[in-house]
């Protein structure tokens, strides 16, 4: 035991340091999710705690959103699903309904979401948040180690990368680095594939291949398409790379060869429907610009990599950059930084040179240079609506492993650190000069005075860091080798290291959100009303600080708003022409992956179902009664809703999707009576039906039971969102769904029918 905790120390001791770093979870219960943005920026959870926080509970950090407005959500629904013995293959919650399973970011068959289901589920959520920092320090470490550099370079490095700008900005997000993390594993089993050891057995190699295989399979299913695909091209670069500099065998080809194909094999059940999705989707159609300011990283935010709040933070209130901080952060801590500097102008060895070629096309494509810009340009599919920020993964890791090689080299070649201290501390002392001597730099780059006590004040703290830093390193470079004795050795190299642990502890814990549970979707007044009443029905807001688009998911009441980039094109169509008040479906909707229809003037909302709107202001139109009220939150009901299900009277043909909304506007006041139909062999179905009665015995997200009563054939109309992969059952017998009311489902019914059933399937 004593030998192995010898071997492994400092393996053991970055592993506590993860550790510790949650402390706050493991000492005081808090959750590493920004539950306090939950009650500080929404209603009506302000209106609950208005009593004791008049002006709202204060948060910590308004840039993380998105894990309790999507990831923690989707989670959470789909292993309620699972633990209900289902695929979660449909979300009814958000959008009118629409598919959960093929969002790819719910991450169904992530395997560390085992970690979900054998605990509370809060629980298990901060547990997956930990073990990404765990496990990519853990799979670095190994890695470095594998290159045959030492157990403090593979510290140096593992800490750089699982405690980066890139890994800190993204970890309650529970996907991104999720799908990161495992990059240096699968490296790492490509190494040994292609290792050249005579005592090698062929067993062996195959293990690494299901290691590899494994690897692959973890990160695809993680639940970041963009990340896996940075990821892969990584490693299939990797694979040419040491293919060529080994014997050229064909074997570990042809082993890669059958493991990849296993992948492709065992992750259909993934990126099928996601491909089905995105078909669907508007994703192509309503995406931010790439001309905007932000697409690609600012030039002037080369700053961050070594002072990281030099534009503030949005943890302190005071971030005054381009729009996003979180994108932007490339921060490895200053050490890492140096040795990286150092492995990139001095050494030359083959790995060295493929990881100083990785960095260099990261920044190529991640900062606007003409070459950044050709695949926005040629509209090349999925780079296009893919933004480059997020190539900072690449950057973050190749300069962490490049810092690796920094640590061994700088020890045996002590004078040579001189040139990357210089060089950051140049970088340093420009930076300083811009906020202290402002009025002599071009007039397009003047600071604001208020930005550059900002910006003056978050230098201090790096400049320390760099100056502590580098005495040490000149300490080791001018004392005589004579009086440099081991103990004096490891000594100053132990003040380096802890220097820069609280370097990149206090970087990571500044952004890092770590909430109370309470806060964590509270039941309030309002919510509880919701609740309570019966029937199938939908909710709408008319303002965005009044329950945001997916937060419905946490209370099983469905809204016709949703907050995800793969939203289905045709639904985004129906609510831009229900937003503008006329039967235009044209691009650009407005909205980006955010659909939040509000227009409750006009009658036609009544097609989607809702019921009830939620507002914080007072509504005057007849149809609308008060019904609640929670200090600043009213709810009024919708008295001219339209059922969930039932028979039309009449169905009217449309031709063509523009056609089909134009019918729709022309028959709004009478949306109840009317159904518009579309699609092949539907000619014959301009014609009245008969009105039965209709009733839901049963609805949930994958399966809609509906009973019928009627003397004659009629015309059943369901207000869920159409998709191909739902399939409708009439006493046994299956049917066809026709898409109808532009984004709806519609079947007929003959007479005397008494069961209708509404199944959805993967495929």
């Amino acid at each position: 035991m004593k030998e192995f905790i010898k071997k492994n120390l400092l393996l053991i001791v970055g592993i506590i340091f993860v550790l510790v770093f949650f402390y706050k979870f493991f000492l005081y219960g808090l959750l590493p999710i920004p539950t306090d943005n939950i009650v500080g920026v929404y209603h009506p959870y302000r209106d609950f705690y208005s009593t004791e926080y008049p002006r709202g509970i204060p948060f910590q950090n308004f840039l993380v959103t998105d894990p309790i407005r999507q990831q923690y959500l989707w989670k959470e629904l789909a292993v309620y699903s699972l633990k209900q013995g289902e695929l979660p293959l449909w979300n009814p919650y958000n959008f009118s309904g629409y598919p959960l399973l093929a969002n790819f970011q719910s991450a169904v068959f992530y395997p560390l979401n085992i970690l979900l289901l054998v605990a509370p589920f809060e629980y298990g959520w901060s547990m997956l948040i930990i073990s990404q920092m765990l496990l990519s320090f853990i799979f670095t470490f190994l890695y470095i180690k594998n290159l045959r550099l030492s157990s403090g370079a593979a510290f140096v490095g593992g800490l750089a990368f699982s405690f980066s700008g890139f890994a800190i900005s993204w970890l309650e997000w529970g996907n991104i680095l999720s799908t990161a993390l495992w990059l240096p594993l699968i490296l790492l089993s490509i190494d040994k594939i292609f290792s050249n050891k005579k005592y090698q057995k062929l067993y062996v190699r195959n293990l690494w291949g299901w290691i590899f295989l494994m690897s692959l399979v973890c990160s695809f299913f993680a639940g970041h398409l963009q990340t896996f695909f940075y990821l892969a091209v990584t490693a299939f670069a990797y694979i040419m790379v040491r293919w060529w500099k080994s014997s050229r065998s064909s074997k570990p080809l042809l082993l890669f060869s059958v493991m990849l194909f296993a992948f492709i094999v065992i992750t259909a059940i993934q990126w099928v429907p996601t491909l089905q999705l995105i078909s669907l989707s508007g994703r192509e159609i309503d995406q931010i610009s790439s001309q905007i300011e932000g697409w690609f990283i600012p030039w002037q935010n080369l700053a961050q990599f070594i002072a990281p709040d030099f534009f503030g933070n949005p943890a302190t209130l005071n971030y005054w950059g381009v729009w996003n901080y979180g994108e932007f952060i490339g921060y490895v801590g200053i050490l890492p930084l140096i040795l990286a500097l150092g492995a990139v102008l001095l050494i030359r060895r083959e790995i060295v040179i493929f990881y100083k070629i990785l960095l260099f096309l990261s920044f190529l494509f991640a900062f606007p240079t003409v070459i950044s810009k050709i695949p926005f340009v040629l509209e090349i599919p999925f780079l296009a609506s893919a933004q480059p920020t997020r190539l900072l993964f690449l950057m973050t890791f190749s300069l962490s492993i490049l810092s690796a090689f920094g640590f061994d080299y700088f020890q045996n070649h002590r004078k040579r650190i001189l040139l990357p201290l210089f060089l950051v501390g140049l970088f340093l002392a420009a930076l300083w000069i811009i906020v202290l001597k402002n009025d002599i730099l071009p007039s397009y780059f003047e600071i604001d005075t208020a930005n550059l006590v900002v910006s003056k004040s978050n230098l201090r703290l790096p400049t320390a860091v760099f100056s502590a830093t580098v005495l040490l390193f000149l300490f080791f470079i001018f004392l005589p080798k004579n009086l440099l004795k081991k103990r004096v050795f490891f000594g100053v190299l132990s003040l380096i290291i802890f220097i820069f642990l609280l370097d990149i502890f206090r970087f990571a814990d500044k952004y890092t959100v770590f909430s109370e549970r309470e806060y964590l979707y509270p039941e309030t007044k309002t919510l509880s009303y919701l609740e309570d009443q019966e029937g199938n029905f939908r909710i709408m807001g008319t303002d965005s600080r009044v329950l945001p688009p997916n937060f419905t998911i946490n209370y099983r009441l469905q809204s016709v708003d949703g907050y995800d980039p793969l939203y289905l094109l045709r639904y985004a169509e129906l609510t831009a022409a229900i937003g503008r008040s006329n039967p235009d479906i044209k691009p650009p909707f407005g909205f980006n992956r955010i659909i939040t229809p509000q227009n409750y003037h006009d009658e036609i909302i009544n097609i989607l179902n809702i019921e009830y709107i939620l507002s914080l202001t007072d509504i005057e139109i007849t149809e609308y009664e008060k019904v609640f009220q929670e200090q600043e939150t009213r709810v009024y009901k919708n008295n001219r809703a339209i059922d969930r299900a039932f028979f039309a009277g009449e169905t009217i043909v449309a031709h063509d999707r523009q056609d089909a909304i134009e019918k729709i506007f022309e028959n709004k006041d009478n949306l109840d009576l009317v159904a518009i139909v579309e699609g092949e062999n539907v000619q014959k179905f301009n014609r009245e039906w008969s009105t039965g009665i209709t009733k839901v015995i049963s609805y949930e997200p994958n399966r809609v039971e509906i009973e019928v009563q009627n003397d004659k054939d009629g015309f059943l109309v369901l207000s869920d969102s159409f998709y191909p992969t739902w399939r409708v059952s009439i006493d046994g017998k299956p049917t066809e769904i026709i898409r109808t009311n532009y984004n709806f489902r519609g079947i007929v019914v003959p007479k005397n029918s008494s069961q209708v059933i509404f199944t959805n399937h993967l495929f």
